[in-house]
């Protein structure tokens, strides 16, 4: 796949998670097969404002390329500043426009999904993030449209084809259905058949053979994976497998599990310091122990971390029960 000047060497793409991909979380998956990677979003308002918090966000590893940023807002002024800062300071490969995130506190201020319902404004965003971007491609990711009776999707994505966007990513799902019902492929395949540009299909991935099915269905040239990698990372390697039409390798017994969970953190706290990291860790962890057989225990222990030394008293009892006997999980 090649998004304007910059070839990703496969389609399996990470999708932009708010307090989900942060930079340890993207080398992990980068490590197990994801071919690009994406920030979490950033504030256009932040970033003219000079927050300071704003910037790590931004921090793309040595290793990630191609890496890209992703950028939300609808004040075009500040649109155009925010990607100019993000390509000085963050030197990504792409930049990408959220108007996809269905938070009430982010699309009833016009942002985010808030876009949707104004095309022209929309596309304004687009035409202000690619003069700021001077060059480096700009993308979107976005949804449906607003609600079921709203669906702007193949309307928006061809005006934004027509701005010079480099290529779109669509969840199969509208503003008001947030994360519930099905995502619909349907309106991914014909919005790929009407562009030109390369189309990454996004919403209900939570398998390797789930993503192989959505780009067979689809044409699509991408597959952006969401929710289905909290705390299986592992996923990139088994829709590696299914789009090579080989066996899907199960999942790593739960002991080397644990490990891959605890070098999040460590890598996390090298970050961002150990206090967030490991506050963070606690819906990491408990990822990451989804559908082992009695782990209640462990998760309600995984609840009250504070510091890295609890991280490993928990993962040392964990694999003091599997030595025991209590099952692999």
């Amino acid at each position: 796949m090649r998004i304007g000047s910059v070839h990703i060497p496969s389609p399996l793409v990470l999708a932009p998670m708010a307090g989900v991909t942060d930079l340890a979380f993207r080398t992990i998956c980068r490590e197990l097969g994801a071919a690009y990677t994406i920030t979490e979003m950033v504030s256009a308002k932040a970033l003219c404002y000079q927050d300071k918090k704003t910037l790590p966000l931004m921090e793309l590893g040595p290793e990630e390329h191609p890496g890209g940023v992703q950028i939300f807002g609808s004040d075009l002024a500040c649109m155009e500043e925010g990607a100019a800062i993000i390509r000085e300071v963050a030197h990504p490969d792409i930049i990408d426009i959220n108007m996809g995130c269905p938070v009430p506190k982010v699309a009833n201020n016009g942002d985010g999904s808030g876009l949707l319902r104004d095309l022209d404004k929309a596309c304004r965003v687009a035409e202000a993030v690619i003069r700021g971007a001077q060059g480096t491609p700009v993308t979107v990711k976005m949804r449906l449209g607003w609600d079921k009776g709203n669906i702007v999707c193949l309307d928006l994505a061809k005006m934004l084809e027509s701005v010079g966007v480099a290529a779109i990513t669509l969840h199969g799902r509208t503003k008001v259905q947030m994360y519930s019902g099905t995502a619909n492929w349907d309106y991914i395949r014909e919005v790929k058949h009407a562009l030109s540009i390369p189309v990454i299909a996004n919403g209900d991935v939570f398998s390797g053979q789930d993503a192989a099915r959505i780009l067979r269905y689809t044409g699509a040239d991408g597959v952006m994976i969401a929710r289905g990698v909290f705390g299986n990372p592992w996923i990139f390697q088994q829709a590696q497998a299914a789009l090579r039409g080989e066996p899907i390798p199960p999942l790593p017994p739960l002991a080397q599990r644990c490990d891959t969970a605890v070098r999040q953190f460590e890598l996390a706290a090298q970050n961002k310091g150990e206090k967030i990291a490991c506050l963070e860790a606690r819906k990491h962890y408990a990822w990451y122990l989804k559908g082992v057989p009695y782990a209640g225990y462990w998760k309600s222990e995984i609840s009250k971390i504070t510091t890295l030394a609890d991280v490993y008293r928990v993962t040392a009892g964990i694999k003091r029960e599997l030595r025991d006997g209590r099952g692999d999980g």
